[in-house]
């Protein structure tokens, strides 16, 4: 199985209004962290797309228009994502894609590759989030996640991690995001003896 660690850098929140500046994603075997592919790139927007930016998002990633002029543009990022995707053999059933807030990332990303293609590429159905592992796991033991906040950095400074390294930058949060997944959940391979792993004994 397959695991699509992905994130996304935006101009603001609305994928109605906003649009996706920057995409990142590391395609990693889930049993064994090996590394499959990597891609990062920055998005070519219009000046129009660009005028809707919302100053606090540009705040936090810290991208501005000169470099989103050096950018490729959405149509050429798609045919590269569905090459990588083809090349490697994305397919549902054999992998699925992990975001700190997939409602967010997915929206972005759809704006690349829209969900009728998707479909027809069958490429994964389900995007996983780690917010709702960690919440998962935690619940069954203090600190509870609403008392320690579900966000990557917060899910981080529990696990005595650092935070992801500032501007935000898409490849950042992809690293930043496996950092907190193997903390979080673990890789089978490495982990042998994760207490999600123990199986019941044969009967």
């Amino acid at each position: 199985m397959l695991g699509i660690f992905l994130d996304t850098e935006t101009n603001g929140l609305n994928p109605h209004k906003h649009c996706i500046l920057q995409l990142a994603y590391r395609i990693i075997d889930i049993e064994t962290k090996q590394l499959h592919h990597a891609y990062e790139i920055v998005i070519e927007q219009s000046p129009l797309n660009w005028d809707r930016s919302d100053k606090k998002s540009l705040e936090i990633n810290g991208f501005d228009w000169e470099t989103i002029c050096t950018g490729i543009p959405p149509e050429e990022v798609a045919s590269a994502i569905i090459a990588d995707f083809a090349n490697i053999g994305i397919k549902r059933g054999e992998a699925v894609f992990i975001c700190q807030n997939p409602s967010f990332d997915r929206a972005f990303f759809s704006q690349l590759v829209d969900p009728d293609m998707q479909e027809s590429l069958n490429w994964p159905y389900h995007w996983l989030d780690l917010a709702s592992m960690y919440w998962a796991i935690h619940i069954r033991k203090e600190p509870f996640p609403w008392q320690t906040g579900v966000s990557k950095d917060k899910i981080s400074d529990t696990y005595s991690l650092p935070p992801e390294k500032k501007p935000h930058r898409a490849m950042n949060g992809v690293n930043h995001l496996i950092e907190c997944y193997e903390a979080v959940v673990g890789f089978p391979s490495k982990l042998p003896e994760h207490p999600l792993l123990t199986r019941a004994p044969n009967r």
